[in-house]
Order: structure tokens, then C-alpha cells, then sequence
């Protein structure tokens, strides 16, 4: 101990390190901040640090070659020592600061901590959120498996409709106008470097104008921001009931930093490393690529919204959340900061997170996403072609070979993107149908350049027995209903 005493009084000599910190940890806080609903900024800021640690240990095997990458993988998974467990804390580390750093900036904005004197606070936040999910996705990437190829193409065939500057975003993206070794160099960069330094930088910034500007408050009913007074308040309410951050408000933030470390901990042993899934493969195209679930919500609502709202929302909805996320302090920079008196920002909240969290839900079960192998793997059910004719039972192997059964289901079995086929000659007449097959509609592509009128004509005629014994065959109401007919 001694020895340890000589060796930092040697070193705060010269440095002055401990005279520098001590100030910042005894500053003082508001007595009511010092509490567990104040311990998310510093639960993200240790998630953060847990990253850069296990990122700089797996970035010292892994390989950012596109012939090495996925081998690389599979050697930490295989056959370096603990290697799936660095890599799976890795994944849940990401997982949790995305989770964790949702919560705070949802606290934050019911505690009103984004009004004024506090708006810089806010955007730096914003900047943190936005490069935890730049890290999340050129994370995904880096698993360089079917996922991240495919999932890779389709950010990519997002950004190239962007009017005038597609082309160009493409190649800032890939590196050059395909997927290839460039574009898995140009993610490592981009993931190990860039943004880790934008987030150091912004963590920087983000403390400092905390330190600058104190802890928020307890958001106290009746107590009403007003740039001429809160200030003034402020101080006061410190010098009068403040406490010292370290050790009564740094406690708290302690515990929930080791409670986050042990549930990362825990996931990584029960669950294990996720991917590699397959070495990337362009000819396969028989794949379902799936985001992690910081973006299932937009990968399910682009897949269920109709198509041609696709790339209105594409490039309108994102940008309109970023720039209200900004705009949030300067449209509500003062006033009540309590939420038990700003009812609409709950009720906003509440259906945000409620919209998200569906949509993520039906991310993961996506019972709306094509079963690739259903046309070969799920027989048309018997009931379906006993007693047909020639021409239907020709219809019936048309369905099967086009592979229809991927989207639609018979008798509970096949796809469910689209509408299940039992009773569809109940719903559609003769030439809806034909219409349909042709046209498309919905999220149904036009198969008019695919198939012969013989095979439409077939298919059609098959279609129109999909419906229950006894039950009458759609028909045009305009059209009055013969007497001879039944």
C-alpha cells in the first residue's frame, strides 16, 4: 500500500489528474436526481465502454476480407478459446445500449430534461442514438453471412432511390457500384473507427454539457420552466438540497452498471453468438434476410404497406422522425416539465412505443414473409383435385409449379403473404380473377409476362372449385342472375 501511495502521489505530481477529477465527482446534484430513474445515461455510457473492449479483441482476429471474413467468424466460434463468448457478448452488448439508450432518451423527455437551459443536451443525445444504430447496422454487416448480404442489397437498393444523388450514395455505400471486398473494407473502417470516434467525441460533449448545466431535477408539478428565472432556481435549489455526486448519486449509477454487465453476461452464456448464417452466396435469392431488432419495426411496416407507398416513405418517414427528434427542445423548450401535466407527450410516447414494438413483433414471426419451399414442399391437398377436370387439374398444377404456394396457403398449409386460396372463388369472380393473375394488386407482383393465356385460363378454372360444397361462386351484382343459373 505504500508502495501503491508513493506511486500516485509520483504520478498526480506531475499530472495533476486527481485535482482535475475531484472536482467532478464531488460537484453537487439535486438531492431528488440522485435516483434509480437517473441511472440509464450512465448504464448506455458503461454498455459503450463493454463494446470498445470486446470490439478491440475480436478486431484483433477478425479478418475484413471478403474471402476471410465469414472463416474468421467461424474460428472465433470453433476454435478460438471463449471466442463464441466474446463474440456473443459483443451482440447482446449491442443489443442492450440500443435498449438501454432508448429508455434514457424516453426518461429524458417525460422528466422534460430537454427543455431549457438543456436543448444542446438533447441533439448530442440525438447524435449518440443515431451513431449506436450506425454501429448496430455496420455490425450486422461484418457477420458477412446471407443476412448481411442480402440485408446489405436492400439498404442499398433503398439509398439509390434517392433523387439525384442515388447513384452516388450506392457507391459511397459499396465502395463501387456492386457488393464486393471493398464494400466489406470500407464497413470495417466505418465500424471500427469512424464511428467509435464520433461517439467518443459525442460522449465527451454530452457529459461536459451535464457537468455544465447540472443533473435535471425531479420534474415537480406546477414547477414551470421560464428562461429568465430557472437558472437562478436552480442554483438555489442545489446550494440548498444538493448532495454530492460521488458517492450518493454515483451509488445508484453503479449498481445499474454491474446489473447491465451481468445481464450481457448472462445472455452471452445462455444464448451464444448469433451467425454466422451461411457463407454470402448471390445466386442464392431464396432467402428471407432479417434485421436485428433495432430495425425489425421498419422491415415489418415496409414489408406489410402496399408497394407503391414504398419509396414516398423510404425517403420522407425517416428523415421526418430525425428532424423531429432535433426539433423536440425548441417546440418544447419550456413550460411543465412533469409529465403528470403534459398528457399529450405521454399519450405520444405510449403509441409510439406501443406502434414499434407490434411492428417489431411481427418482425419476428413474420407470418406474412413467402415460405420459399412451400411449393415443393407442401402437396396440394387431396380434397382440392379429387373429381376435377382435365383443364382445372392442369390449373392445379400451375399453381404448384409457379410456386404460388410460397405466399399462398390450401387447407392451412403453404405461405401467408398473401390471402389463404380456400373459399377465393367466393370473394373473386371469373374475371377478377383473371385480372388478378394478370395485373396483380396489393403486394401481389403481375404475373402477365409469366404465364401463357393456357396456363392462365388453367389456373383461373381451378381457382373457381376453391370454395365449400353448397356454398355460390362470386358474380358481378351488376349483372342481374339468371333464372337457369344457380
Amino acid at each position: 500500500m505504500a508502495l501503491l501511495r508513493s506511486v500516485g502521489k509520483w504520478i498526480e505530481e506531475r499530472t495533476g489528474l486527481g485535482a482535475a477529477v475531484a472536482p467532478v465527482l464531488a460537484h453537487q446534484v439535486p438531492r431528488s436526481s440522485a435516483s434509480w430513474w437517473y441511472v440509464f445515461g450512465s448504464a448506455t455510457l458503461t454498455l459503450f465502454l463493454l463494446q470498445v473492449a470486446t470490439g478491440i479483441c475480436l478486431a484483433l482476429v477478425y479478418v475484413p476480407s471478403a474471402d476471410k471474413a465469414y472463416d474468421s467468424l467461424l474460428y472465433l466460434n470453433d476454435v478460438a478459446p471463449l471466442g463464441w463468448f466474446l463474440r456473443a457478448v459483443h451482440f447482446w452488448g449491442s443489443n442492450a445500449m440500443v435498449a438501454v439508450m432508448t429508455l434514457h432518451m424516453i426518461q429524458v423527455f417525460l422528466f422534460g430534461a430537454h427543455k431549457y437551459p438543456r436543448e444542446m443536451t438533447w441533439i448530442a443525445g440525438v447524435f449518440l442514438f443515431l451513431c449506436t444504430l450506425g454501429m448496430a447496422f455496420t455490425g450486422q454487416v461484418l457477420r458477412w453471412d446471407q443476412d448481411a448480404y442480402w440485408g446489405l442489397g436492400i439498404s442499398a437498393s433503398i439509398a439509390a432511390r434517392s433523387p439525384v444523388i442515388g447513384d452516388s450514395l450506392v457507391h459511397v455505400l459499396l465502395g463501387g457500384p456492386i457488393i464486393a471486398g471493398r464494400t466489406l473494407s470500407r464497413f470495417f473502417t466505418v465500424h471500427v473507427f469512424l464511428v467509435p470516434g464520433l461517439l467518443i467525441g459525442l460522449v465527451g460533449l454530452h457529459l461536459w454539457l451535464v457537468l455544465r448545466l447540472g443533473i435535471n431535477e425531479w420534474p415537480m408539478p406546477g414547477r414551470v420552466v421560464d428562461r429568465n428565472t430557472y437558472r437562478q432556481r436552480y442554483e438555489e435549489e442545489v446550494q440548498r438540497d444538493g448532495v454530492p455526486f460521488f458517492p450518493d448519486a454515483a451509488r445508484k449509477d453503479m449498481v445499474a452498471a454491474g446489473v447491465v454487465i451481468l445481464v450481457v453476461l448472462a445472455c452471452a452464456a445462455l444464448f451464444g453468438p448469433f451467425g454466422p448464417g451461411g457463407v454470402p452466396d448471390p445466386t442464392i435469392i431464396d432467402t428471407a434476410p432479417k434485421p436485428d431488432f433495432y430495425f425489425l419495426a421498419l422491415f415489418a411496416l415496409f414489408a406489410l404497406l402496399p408497394p407503391w407507398t414504398e419509396t414516398t416513405l423510404l425517403l420522407v418517414g425517416p428523415p421526418l422522425g430525425i428532424a423531429l427528434l432535433f426539433l423536440v427542445p425548441f417546440i418544447a423548450g419550456t413550460g411543465e416539465k412533469s409529465w403528470k401535466r403534459r398528457p399529450v407527450a405521454v399519450l405520444g410516447v405510449i403509441l409510439i412505443v406501443l406502434t414499434v414494438t407490434t411492428l417489431a413483433w411481427l418482425g419476428v414471426i413474420v407470418p406474412w414473409s413467402p415460405r420459399m419451399q412451400a411449393w415443393s414442399a407442401v402437396p396440394t391437398p387431396v380434397q382440392y383435385i379429387k373429381g376435377r377436370s382435365p383443364l382445372e387439374l392442369q390449373g392445379a398444377l400451375v399453381l404448384q409449379n409457379k410456386q404460388c404456394r410460397n405466399c399462398h396457403s390450401l387447407a392451412g398449409e403453404g405461405g401467408r403473404r398473401g390471402p389463404a386460396l380456400d373459399g377465393v372463388a367466393t370473394r373473386l369472380t371469373h374475371d377478377q380473377l383473371v385480372r388478378q393473375v394478370l395485373q396483380g394488386g396489393g403486394n401481389m407482383p403481375a404475373y402477365g409476362k409469366n404465364l401463357s393465356p393456357a396456363e392462365v385460363n388453367a389456373l383461373v378454372a381451378f381457382m373457381e372449385t376453391l370454395r365449400q360444397s353448397g356454398e355460390l361462386p362470386a358474380r358481378n351484382t351488376a349483372v342481374p342472375r339468371s333464372p337457369a343459373r344457380p
